[in-house]
């Protein structure tokens, strides 16, 4: 088997160029690379670094190739999440709100040991926002679980 060397996520979007400036914003994304589309001003492929990973995307061109939208907006939704585990939830929690995300799940402290909410960015797509505020073991969650779920 041949080795793997990375990993990074490729999502579509409807403005590529707007995503960009959305993660900048709300995450602190660095912008690596940017490729336009000659005399289009659409972005053909970008990678931005957030929070130590990569993230590529485009914009959506299925319409130009035949084929229905492939934007999370289009499709009604995502079924990814991104998570970012940070030091200060509260303080990436409320940059991203004022980015322009909105609250899918409001940040809390969870029963697993986080602080932890979910955000739905402005092109359809969810971002976990974790903090750790306590070390449990995996039979304390295991309790705290049932508990919860007990409901």
């Amino acid at each position: 088997m041949s080795q793997l060397l990375s990993f990074s996520p490729h999502i579509v979007v409807s403005d590529a160029a707007a995503a960009i400036d959305f993660y900048k914003a709300a995450f602190g994304a660095e912008e690596l690379v940017r490729h336009l589309v000659p005399n289009s001003g659409k972005v053909m492929h970008a990678c931005l670094k957030i929070a130590g990973g990569n993230l590529m995307l485009n914009d959506d061109f299925s319409a130009a190739m035949g084929g229905k939208p492939e934007t999370a907006e289009a499709l009604g939704g995502s079924p990814v999440t991104f998570h970012i585990q940070t030091d200060d939830a509260d303080g990436a929690w409320a940059t991203a709100l004022a980015a322009g995300a909105a609250v899918k799940m409001p940040l809390a402290n969870q029963f697993w040991g986080d602080r932890y909410g979910v955000l739905r960015d402005p092109f359809g797509f969810y971002w976990a926002i974790g903090q750790t505020v306590s070390k449990l073991t995996a039979a304390e969650v295991e309790e705290a679980a049932k508990a919860v779920f007990a409901h």
